[in-house]
């Protein structure tokens, strides 16, 4: 083998290596991560509370007031 190959098989490894550690702790940390929620972000219009409501709910009552809200889009 020439200096060349024995370079690049080298580097190819090193590389592999490192993507199958890198892809190893994307996985652990996602299996360990908190999960994301399907609920809907509210903010009362009257007194400006933040609350979470089911997914299949457009409308929800403030908890704090009373009010009737629509969901609330960053």
């Amino acid at each position: 083998m020439t200096v060349d190959h024995l370079l690049l098989t080298y580097v190819v490894v090193l590389l592999t290596g490192v993507s199958a550690i890198a892809v190893y702790y994307e996985l652990r940390r996602r299996s360990f991560g908190p999960t994301g929620t399907e609920d809907h972000i509210f903010r009362c219009g009257r007194c400006g509370y933040v609350y979470t409501d089911d997914p299949d709910v457009d409308l929800s009552r403030c908890p704090q007031c009373g009010q009737m809200n629509e969901i609330f889009e960053f």
